[in-house]
């Protein structure tokens, strides 16, 4: 008896890491095909050729078998994948073995068979053990779930054949009369055929690509168990089939067994693949039914006879129905799990495995449906990382993962285990806790929780400190889920305005303020399109002179209803929304416009006048700043020295490099640097020497009690006695009387500007200032 197995990659269990092999050239592929035409060629001649040619053309297919397996084992394999294509190669050669010992041994090959075929088959069934261990170690390699249907569909194909082979096999064999325990043995070889085939079958319908190789492989195996198949019936006397037609068969084997091995595609039997979910299509589910239908029919129109042959036709009728219910659970789990893990993936957060905002919110509203019965109260703590953008800026978002991961476990060890942890953004998360309406037990958390942020994180990058801030919103039942998380947040934002790292109780204030904020933030951006925007100039002036030096800019806001809105309010929302980029960029222009204007209206012969305007946070960090600035000096005309930009310290501290790089660019276009509200920051001389700047303007709140021997004298002394000595030039603000005048005059002060000398107005209403020499 012969068989053979194509070649395939090793595979195990404990598979070795998965290395990618080298891309093999084209030729690889058409030795291959070519490799399949000559072979396709041989079977034809030997099938219909002279009886002469079958000799030679059987021997040369052996040989050309055997070289493509070891070629494909030494060539194309990759050396660590080898494993199951060695034993492929070994099955081959015991088949080998046992051919030419039917040929050689005298009576080994005799039908019906004698002891002498004993001899030959000594090395046949070692051949199918090998063949058998080297198919499960290609799908071990394989197999990319444990939970692959192929497993249940594939049993079905080796229960039908097993019954097809004990029906027409092993019953008819065992009913001859010139019955000998050899030929019983050779009637249950097919079973062994039927375990190989339930292996080739999972090859075949397991998931991962169905390449050539794979085809060329299940080919050669079918051909195997047709042509044993057969064998048996010729061997058994049951049929007139004739030998050729087994030689044809067999012989085919060993040629598409070397073909499947030289295809490049043949690495992709020993690599893992990926299964992909479909619906089962109409072959499969055809070929599912005929797996049962067919033995069931047949048990139902044959008469058993035996009692052995009924009890063993419906016992593998029995497997057969308890394999297609096996598969319908396994489905059936199949899609639980499925939809289980689909809904994790809803309701959780994926980095940390928190629940997300989902779930929060379902939980929130099945609380509520029992709170006020049970008078309970629930709370939220809605807690934001303060600062956490810098942690990602500076070390990575690797690291920032790392800190998030670190916080959720840290949270998830201070709750109760009815309470729940949420991550419901980047860097925020909200526990929710249902307590006695009478409690504080969220002040008590909320204040577990910032001492908890006290301590240093241990990450990669070492040990890591962040605080937190927190809102907590509370409700006696029948609140929406999603006003209560909305309330906390709002209270969030009342604790971080609050200076950080502390937790705020919500009020319905702060709901008022929220509604007022996105009225105006929604008004706000109507407001420049709408022409509601104007620019009001302050005075400077050069203390030693009293001579007008210049203006400062400044942004006021005319609503229709609101009235003037307050800088105060409405600079912040624009800082925060990005609007303040559009919006500075108008007051550059119109600045500089009216700037150039004034210029021409005084003359050639006149001081030259300066223009200064702020420039904010939200600006410096925009990379388009720059180029409006150019864009500016060069549509006005202007002495780039004319215009004066304001920058914050804090503006600056927040991101130094940064800042730097765009004040230089600016520098290098001639405009002016200022720094506003010298000494209510960081004032340090230091970064004062870094920074490009020529102008450093004193705020006001130093400037009100000088004169007067106020306790800021020594300060202002100090600032103007740095900056003369750093030549740059220095501007008081808010001066409103006299005597501060005088007083700074007397220091040395360069310039002055405040409602001693007029409030911020129109240009309409500057023409005094416009056009007088010097002040009165």
């Amino acid at each position: 008896m012969t068989s053979v197995l194509a070649p395939t990659r090793t595979g195990g269990e404990s598979a070795p890491p998965v290395v990618v092999p080298p891309v093999l050239p084209r030729r690889s592929t058409a030795l291959a095909w070519s490799y399949v035409g000559v072979s396709a060629i041989v079977i034809a001649l030997f099938a219909a050729g002279p009886e002469w040619l079958r000799t030679p053309l059987m021997l040369t297919a052996i040989i050309g078998g055997l070289w493509a397996t070891t070629y494909a084992v030494r060539r194309m394999a990759v050396p660590a994948h080898r494993g199951p294509w060695r034993l492929l190669l070994a099955s081959a050669w015991m088949f080998f073995a046992g051919i030419v010992l039917r040929v050689v041994v005298p009576g080994a090959g005799a039908s019906p068979p004698t002891s002498m075929a004993l001899i030959p088959d000594a090395f046949v069934l070692p051949g199918y053990l090998l063949l058998g261990y080297g198919f499960a170690g290609m799908l071990r390699r394989r197999r990319a779930a444990d939970d692959d249907p192929a497993r249940v569909d594939a049993l079905l194909v080796g229960l039908a054949a097993a019954f097809l082979c004990w029906t027409y096999l092993i019953v008819p064999s065992m009913a001859q009369t010139d019955l000998t325990p050899l030929r019983i043995a050779n009637s249950f070889f097919p079973v062994i055929d039927v375990v190989l085939l339930v292996l080739v079958a999972q090859l075949a319908i397991s998931g991962g690509a169905r390449q050539p190789s794979l085809w060329l492989l299940i080919s050669s195996s079918s051909t195997m168990f047709v042509g044993d198949f057969l064998f048996m019936l010729r061997d058994g006397e049951l049929a007139a089939v004739p030998q050729h037609a087994v030689d044809v068969l067999f012989m085919a084997t060993f040629l598409l067994l070397g073909a499947a091995g030289l295809h490049p595609s043949m690495r992709t039997l020993t690599e893992p693949q990926e299964v992909v979910v479909t619906d089962l299509s109409r072959v499969r589910t055809g070929l599912i039914a005929l797996m049962v239908v067919v033995p069931t029919v047949i048990t139902t129109s044959l008469p058993a006879g035996s009692t052995l042959n009924g009890v063993v036709r419906s016992t593998l009728c029995v497997l057969l129905i308890l394999a297609v219910l096996a598969r319908v659970v396994r489905s059936n789990n199949s899609r639980a799990r499925a939809e289980q893990a689909t809904r994790r993936r809803a309701t959780h957060d994926a980095l940390t495995d928190l629940p997300n905002r989902e779930l929060l919110a379902e939980t929130i509203t099945r609380w509520g449906d029992r709170a006020a019965a049970e008078q309970q109260e629930i709370s939220l703590l809605f807690i934001d990382l303060d600062r956490f953008k810098m942690v990602n800026d500076h070390w990575g978002h690797q690291v920032g993962d790392e800190l998030l991961c670190a916080v959720a476990g840290r949270l998830g060890a201070q709750i109760r285990g009815e309470d729940l942890v949420c991550r419901i953004g980047g860097d925020e998360f909200v526990i929710a806790l249902a307590s006695p309406s009478h409690s504080a037990l969220a002040e008590s958390l909320a204040g577990r929780v910032l001492a908890e942020f006290a301590r240093p994180f241990e990450l990669s990058v070492g040990n890591v400190v962040i605080s937190a801030s927190i809102g907590v919103a509370k409700s006696l039942g029948g609140a929406q889920a999603l006003e209560l998380i909305r309330d906390a947040d709002t209270a969030m934002y009342k604790a971080k305005g609050s200076g950080r790292n502390a937790y705020a109780l919500f009020d319905t204030s702060l709901r008022d303020e929220v509604r007022d904020r996105m009225n105006l933030e929604q008004a706000l951006r109507r407001a420049l399109p709408r022409g509601e925007l104007a620019v009001h100039y302050q005075p400077i002036v050069d203390l030693a002179t009293d001579e007008l030096d210049g203006f400062e800019a400044l942004m006021r806001w005319q609503h229709p209803t609101l009235g003037n809105v307050s800088p105060a309010d409405f600079i912040p929302v624009a800082e925060e929304t990005g609007l303040i980029v559009e919006s500075g960029a108008w007051l550059l222009r119109e600045s500089a416009a009216q700037l150039a204007a004034w210029t021409a209206e005084r003359g050639p012969d006149a001081r030259r006048l300066h223009v200064s305007v702020n420039v904010s946070v939200r600006q410096l960090r925009d990379c388009a700043l720059v180029g409006v600035v150019r864009d500016v000096l060069a549509g006005s005309a202007l002495n780039p020295e004319q215009l004066w930009l304001e920058i914050t310290e804090s503006g600056v501290m927040e991101d130094i490099d940064t800042a730097l790089t765009t004040l230089n660019q600016l520098r290098d276009l001639g405009v002016t640097l200022c720094i506003d509200d010298f000494g209510t920051g960081y004032s340090s001389l230091s970064y004062l020497n870094r920074l490009p700047v020529g102008i450093v303007k004193i705020d006001r709140s130093f400037v009100g009690q000088v004169g007067q021997d106020g306790a800021n004298e020594p300060i202002v002394r100090a600032v103007l006695a740095m900056t003369r000595a750093m030549s740059l030039r220095v501007v008081a603000e808010g001066v409103e009387t006299a005597v501060q005048r005088d007083w700074l005059r007397e220091q040395g002060c360069d310039l002055a500007q405040g409602w001693l000398y007029g409030k911020a107005a129109l240009p309409a209403d500057l023409g005094d200032w416009i056009h007088r020499r010097t002040a009165a």
